[in-house]
């Protein structure tokens, strides 16, 4: 037994205890990626991903706190509490919680000046329902909804609105579920999507939602200035059409001179003061909601007191009630009967006292004149119940009236009222969608709210309800009070310049034209004041960095750079000039919005994570996919070009933000919906191992790590990319030995060197670091638990120990024979790539040249594959593959070289074959000598370790032995850190050294091996080498002469790798076998298969 000397020591128990704790104790404020307590609202995690405030204790108040910590009930988590605060302290933390926008700066700086928080006191009806209203009512409503059904009739009509409003329903149910599972700060959709989808869909939909706002803002002052034109001001026309073609030119003129005016108007607006906006808004809804009161009043009132808007028809065609007064062809002044204005208007030429015309169609039709609204009880309805689509310049006419079927002349086109565009159902969707839209305007609340998880689904399914009867009912009114050929008149010209739909209010028109202006200004208003903060939003999030500079505001908090922005792309809206053109673009851009929103609802629902929690429980997977099904049939019956323009914008947006990396972590639905998609491939791969046809080399790369943590030879990974081109497994590992307790830290470090170095290599895969007290069982370690399920490894890559020649250090070489034996135990294939600081870079190109394939035995075909592989990748593409075999003198080499060649075409492998015919010979001289001085230079080299280890341990003996007293004591101390078969395992390792130190028996032998150096010395001279040994070395140096003059000129040399031998004593051996083997070759490629077919002839 092994004698002590006790030694006193200072008791250091709660020192060594508190630095056990410590152990790579992470500083969270320096590397950002803490703890959510160390953080006062907005805190980042050193990515640019700023982090909600936290409930949880920060550092300072912890500091502050800390008499509070040693509760006599806590005592046994005293230590943490710093870290892991009371429970009564975290609910004091949650009651002032407070949620605002990530990334929104100007809002946490907003809240330190704010001395009393502004209280969230606004319930379901002024803070969802109102603005929702106020949101979906729009310019469609007044301006186009009456042409609407004129064009597509009450049925078709009615199911447009129905389609429109089941959709936006459908989105409003999966919107409430994802408002009501925690607290949506502002942001609205876009916030929604990007934390429920990710980064990437975030940033793509985020930006689509922006542009469907600004463009809607273009639409809504679109509508104010065709109101302003058409109907309040005419005569403020610039443009003036010279004849009767020209007036829609003139008239889209006009549109977008008057159009940027009232865009510059109102961008200064929205610059300098944003609260008189939001102020006015309860203004503008008072508009619509009077404006929409008049016309049910109207429509009922039509029933007993139809309004007197007649309309003038020549035969069956409409006629443009302008610049005559009476409907008659001849008039009666005194008692003469004189031609009429409108005569005089078709028949400018013609003779005025025979009453003959030059127009042929209006000698032969009479002209009669019909009530524009009947009314509600006279029958029209069934008139209007079916389409009447037309083409563009087709005149309207009145089907049910008899007409004489004459050729009219073409100067008098101008004053039969005709269609301007072509009609069909799928435009008049597009038209009528953004009237749907707006269903957000909630959400966006939320924090304003008192409880927004009740008001957002109640109000915004309430307003879409109300939205929805309104305009199911005004379909059916307009089609039941109203002629069908006003119906289909877009600007009222059959009704002296009336809008149409003000026809039908009560009591005046004049109540929808004012209330339809202020209602159109103020939504305009209300997009310019929402895109930019959107933008903003999106800019802060920093997810695409072109639109950083977007991020910056003015003192206030106001989006000066994001409104300008705003305010250009608007004005692309505006040059458009019409309305009927820039409605199916927003609505391009809302439908994907809507779109993405029912599919984070059915993502999150079938990943049941455990964080989807949603109050609203009237929701289900199946009506998402529904819902998302419909935005997705919607965009393509609107328009399939607008639809594919606004898929590609974000298709193009989405890969930008991969390609650049988005660095955020939003516990994204996307995220674990890959989880569940790798977790069933993974169970599905576990069935069995891959079919041969299946089989790809899933790779291992082992790599050494310098002192500095860089990794010590980067063309290993150089080459896995090359051999791996983008496709398959490969995980990338590395040893580092030590503790793992202490080398966490290192760990950490390491993984992240090996990741960058990766990222420039272009490697795609995992990388894994492992701790362990010798490199050979970390390496022992990776090859056996790298991988997961059938997503493992099987083939290693591993680089060649240079220098082992030189040094004294057995480790080296000896790790690397280790290795080997695991690869091989495992059933795992093995590349050895020599000299591979001489193989090429990814940025090289090889125009010709061979990779030579020398296959000596079989080993399941990997040889073959690897060059097949490797050609795959443009900087071995142009090389040509041969392929090597040894004959021996029993062998046929003829039939050898065309069985060979017939094999290769059924694997479908291109390469040049070659039998090479090794003769028997006597093994020569150099091959003896070789093998001498190889065996001289092992025992030399084993009996100065064995030396130099005795030298150390005496040297060594005092340091140790007080080493192992500190270590024992250590070990009394810390005895729950290990288990006791540890204890005794190392107690008797301890043993064991000190016994080998201070026995005679050691002490003796020591001495005999002094006084028989000289002896050593002669025995090392007079050695014989080993038969099997000379053989080997034979086998080496022939087959090294025959690959280095066939193949000294290749640009890659594969061949087979012997394997180590079964008796560990000739492991060095073994070494020097592999150098003479390959020696000569600029690079070579060693390979050991697996033990497995890994190629097939077969399909």
């Amino acid at each position: 037994m092994p004698h002590f000397t006790v030694v006193p020591v200072e008791d250091n128990a709660p020192y060594a205890y508190d630095s056990l704790e410590g152990i790579n104790w992470v500083d969270y404020n320096d590397t950002g990626q803490g703890y959510p307590g160390h953080g006062d609202t907005v805190s980042s995690d050193g990515h640019g991903n700023h982090k909600e405030d936290s409930p949880f204790l920060s550092s300072s108040e912890s500091a502050s706190k800390k008499n509070d910590y040693y509760d006599k009930n806590l005592a046994l988590f005293e230590e943490e509490l710093d870290i892991r605060p009371k429970v009564s302290t975290l609910l004091g933390r949650l009651v002032s919680y407070t949620n605002v926008s990530q990334g929104a700066k100007e809002h946490e700086e907003a809240e330190e000046r704010r001395n009393v928080p502004k209280s969230a006191n606004m319930g379901t009806l002024m803070g969802v329902y109102l603005p929702c209203l106020q949101n979906i009512f729009g310019v469609i409503l007044f301006l186009r909804l009456t042409w609407i059904v004129g064009m597509a009739g009450i049925v078709q009509s009615f199911l447009i609105v129905l389609m429109c409003c089941a959709c936006t329903m459908l989105t409003a149910i999966s919107m409430s579920a994802i408002a009501t599972n925690g607290v949506v700060p502002a942001g609205g959709a876009y916030f929604m999507i990007s934390r429920s989808l990710g980064p990437e869909f975030g940033g793509a939909v985020g930006l689509c939602f922006y542009l469907g706002t600004t463009f809607a803002a273009a639409m809504y002052i679109l509508g104010a200035v065709e109101i302003f034109l058409k109907y309040l001001v005419p005569q403020a026309e610039i443009f003036q059409s010279t004849d009767m073609h020209g007036g829609d030119t003139a008239m889209l003129n006009n549109m977008r001179v008057y159009g940027s005016i009232c865009l510059s108007l109102m961008a200064v607006v929205v610059f300098v003061g944003v609260k008189y906006v939001n102020k006015l808004a309860s203004l503008f809804l008072i508009c619509v909601m009077i404006s929409i009161f008049s016309i049910y009043v109207g429509a009922v009132m039509s029933s007993f007191h139809p309004p007197d808007f007649p309309i003038c028809m020549l035969g069956n065609r409409t006629l443009v009630w302008d610049r005559f007064d009476t409907c008659a062809k001849t008039v009666l002044e005194g008692n003469a009967t004189v031609p009429s204005r409108l005569w005089k208007k078709f028949c400018a030429s013609g003779n005025a006292t025979t009453f003959q015309c030059d127009d042929s169609y209006f000698n032969e039709n009479n002209v009669t004149q019909i009530q524009g609204i009947p009314g509600l009880s006279s029958g029209v309805i069934t008139d209007n119940m079916w389409g009447n689509y037309l083409g563009k310049g087709q005149i309207l006419e009145k089907a049910s009236m008899a007409a004489v079927d004459a050729r009219g002349a073409l100067e008098n086109f101008g004053h039969y009222v005709s269609a301007d565009i072509a009609t069909s159902f799928t435009l008049l969707v597009g038209i009528f969608f953004p009237s749907s839209t707006g269903i957000m305007a909630g959400s966006n609340r939320s924090g304003d709210l008192k409880d927004a998880q009740k008001s957002i689904p109640v109000g915004t399914i309430l307003a879409i309800a109300t939205t929805s009867l309104v305009y199911m009912t005004s379909v059916v009114l307009f089609g039941g009070c109203i002629e069908g050929v006003v119906l289909r008149d877009k600007f009222g010209d059959a009704v002296r310049k009336n809008l149409v739909v003000g026809t039908l209010s009560w009591p005046s028109p004049w109540v929808i034209v004012v209330g339809s202006f202020f209602s159109t200004v103020g939504a305009g208003l209300q997009s310019l004041t929402g895109a930019p903060r959107l933008l903003q939003a999106i800019a802060k999030d920093n997810i695409i960095p072109f639109l950083r500079v977007f991020g910056h505001s003015k003192a206030n908090g106001e989006p000066t750079w994001a409104l300008l922005l705003t305010g250009l792309i608007a004005e692309l809206g505006i040059l458009i000039a019409s309305l009927d053109m820039v409605a199916p673009i927003l609505s391009m851009f809302f439908l994907m919005c809507y779109l993405f929103v029912n599919l984070a609802c059915a993502v999150q629902t079938l990943l049941r994570t455990p964080n989807w929690r949603p109050r609203f429980k009237y929701y289900h997977w199946a009506l998402s996919f529904l819902g998302m099904s419909m935005c997705l049939a919607l965009m393509f019956i609107s328009s399939w070009y607008y639809a594919l323009v606004a898929m590609v914008i974000a298709g193009v947006i989405y890969k930008y933000i991969e390609y650049q990396g988005a660095e955020k972590e939003w516990g994204d639905g996307i995220r674990g919906l890959s989880l569940s998609a790798a977790r069933y491939a993974l169970l599905r791969l576990e069935a069995g191992p891959p079919h041969t046809k299946n089989w790809r080399p899933q790779l291992l790369v082992l790599l050494k790590l310098d002192e500095d943590l860089h990794v010590k030879y980067p063309r290993l990974l150089t080459f896995a990319s090359q051999l791996k081109a983008g496709k398959g497994l490969t995980i990338v590992g590395s040893v580092i030995q030590g503790n793992f307790l202490d080398s966490y830290g290192e760990t950490q470090a390491a993984e992240q060197a090996i990741k960058n170095m990766m990222e420039i290599e272009r490697v795609k895969g995992f990388c894994q670091a492992v701790v362990a007290g010798k490199v050979r069982e970390g390496i022992t370690h990776l090859i056996q638990s790298c991988g997961l399920g059938g997503m493992k490894h099987n083939t290693v890559v591993m680089g060649w120990p240079y220098g082992w020649r030189q040094s004294e250090d057995p480790r080296a070489w000896k790790t690397f024979i280790n290795t080997v034996r695991c690869i091989t135990a495992a059933h795992l294939a093995l590349m050895v790539p020599k000299n591979v600081s001489f193989y090429p870079s990814n940025h090289e190109r090889f125009t010709d040249g061979h990779i030579d394939v020398w296959w000596i035995v079989h080993d399941g075909g990997m040889l073959m594959l690897l060059p097949f592989l490797l050609k795959q990748h443009k900087v071995w593409r142009k090389c040509k593959m041969r392929i090597f075999t040894v004959a021996q003198m029993d062998d046929n080499s003829i039939q050898m070289k065309k069985d060979l060649a017939t094999f290769l075409y059924q694997l479908r492998i291109e390469a040049e074959v070659e039998v090479v015919e090794m003769h028997d010979s006597d093994i020569s001289a150099y091959t003896y000598e070789r093998t001498l001085m190889m065996e001289q230079r092992s025992q030399m080299l084993r009996q100065m370790r064995l030396s130099n280890a005795e030298r150390e341990r005496e040297s060594c003996l005092q340091i140790r032995q007080a080493q192992l007293v500190k270590d024992r004591h250590s070990m009394i101390r810390m005895g729950s850190l290990y288990s006791d078969e540890e204890e005794e395992s190392l107690e008797a390792e301890t043993a064991s050294k000190i016994q080998m130190t201070w026995t005679v028996e050691k002490c003796e032998e020591e001495k005999r091996m002094k006084a028989n150096a000289p002896e050593n010395f002669r025995e090392l001279i007079s050695i014989r080498p080993d038969q099997s040994n000379v053989r080997r070395m034979h086998t080496a140096v022939k087959l090294n002469e025959v690959i280095v003059n066939r193949s000294h000129d290749a640009r890659l040399v594969l061949l087979n790798m012997p394997g180590p031998p079964r008796n560990t004593d000739g492991d060095e051996n073994y070494m020097e076998f592999l150098e003479v083997l390959t020696e000569g070759l600029e690079r070579v490629l060693l390979v050991r298969g697996g033990g497995r077919e890994v190629i097939t002839i077969y399909s």
